[in-house]
């Protein structure tokens, strides 16, 4: 198949695969190990893709160009088919929206997760704060519990039951396939929980974010999935970046913040992996990938790339005072479907860290561990006033 000179997938390279289970079980107990040899060994190759057996046709690429295309072309790389799908937290909404329905979509849903609209809230999450623990305290136990607190102010103005919140969060948490089991019950208990806040909005307004979302079609829907798209994925940028802004104290000040964030952020993006699958053929590079491939792109990997980035395993905030790379660094995607809730966690993450006192590193773990999202192993300790 193909024209001349035309390879097939399998001619790609490869990480070293397990018989007769492939990558599979590799992808399941260390992922990041995993797709780190595959990109050595395709850069090896003067290749920017490589192939990995996980039960179907399955490439990876690491290169600007890569992404571009990918994140550029909806109508071949196509979202309804990627692993959102299946995690029942994030199987719904604008995620598995695909062109020509997903413009529209965000357009509409876009107003509430802008700039402008967070300003309003600016006065209501500073004030839900809570205080910053005495002594040493685990960065990440303690993001978890801030994060959760100021969703639930931007969402619903506190209003949501923070038990059942914690409780409909926490199984993102949990590994696979545990991430992905249906909870009907749960899911029965939030939506219920959803629609008597939204009565409430759609009866005497409001201006939080479920007063934005809930008179559109598919409101609640989408207030639950990208509820449950931020939590794990602003805790863990802020838990990294206290740990960096404590261990590096020179860079803990409002106006090194921003640098700070964007460098946590390139070298542990919490969407550490993202997944299209093919609508059609594609030839990429004298290679063709079968309609249905599930074609990956990984921020982690392009964020880490040597051929794009100086020292690309050490933190450098200073590299922000010049642009990065063109579609290098991708922690919240880019184009049209850049992550809707953008905004609104870096707004969380540098409201609280402007708030934290000088800080120091006790003692932790911050090696990245791969889920559904990329968490610090933890704990974080850090000391308030070191």
């Amino acid at each position: 198949m193909g024209g001349p000179g035309v390879r097939g997938l399998e001619s790609l390279p490869g990480p070293p695969v397990r018989p007769p289970v492939g990558h599979l079980q590799d992808w399941a107990l260390a992922p990041l190990p995993l797709v780190e040899e595959g990109a050595r060994r395709a850069r090896l190759a003067g290749r920017d893709l490589f192939h990995l057996r996980l039960g179907l046709p399955a490439v990876v690429g690491f290169s600007p160009a890569w992404n571009r295309r990918l994140l550029g072309d909806l109508g071949t790389f196509r979202s309804a088919g990627s692993f959102s799908r299946v995690v029942p937290h994030l199987a719904g909404g604008v995620i598995l929206t695909d062109a020509p329905g997903h413009a529209p979509r965000r357009r509409a849903v876009n107003p509430g997760f802008g700039k402008a609209h967070l300003e309003e809230l600016r006065v209501r999450i500073r004030a839900a704060l809570p205080p910053i623990p005495a002594g040493d305290f685990d960065a990440l136990a303690w993001a978890d519990g801030v994060v959760l607190r100021l969703l639930n102010v931007a969402y619903f103005s506190g209003e949501f039951d923070s038990r059942l919140l914690h409780a409909f969060l926490a199984p993102l948490r949990q590994p696979f396939p545990l991430a992905v089991l249906p909870r009907p019950r749960l899911f029965r208990r939030v939506n219920a929980e959803l629609r008597c806040l939204a009565e409430r909005r759609l009866r005497g307004g409001g201006d939080d974010l479920l007063a934005h979302l809930a008179p559109l079609p598919g409101g609640l829907e989408e207030t639950r999935v990208s509820l449950a798209a931020a939590h794990d994925t602003t805790t863990h940028a802020l838990a990294w970046s206290i740990w960096h802004v404590a261990a590096n104290p020179a860079w803990h000040a409002p106006e090194h913040h921003p640098a700070v964030l964007k460098e946590t952020l390139r070298l542990y993006p919490p969407g550490w992996m993202g997944s299209r699958r093919l609508a059609h053929d594609v030839t990429w590079n004298g290679v063709r990938l079968p309609r249905g491939t599930l074609a990956l792109y990984s921020p982690y990997l392009s964020g880490r790339d040597p051929e794009l980035w100086a020292a690309p395993q050490e933190l450098r905030p200073e590299r922000w005072q010049t642009p990065p790379p063109a579609w290098a660094y991708l922690p919240f995607g880019a184009g049209e479907r850049v992550c809707l809730g953008m905004h609104l966690a870096r707004f969380l993450i540098l409201e609280v860290l402007a708030a934290l006192p000088p800080l120091g590193a006790v003692s932790g773990d911050p090696r990245p561990q791969p889920g559904i999202t990329l968490g610090p192993v933890g704990p974080l300790v850090v000391r308030r006033g070191a």
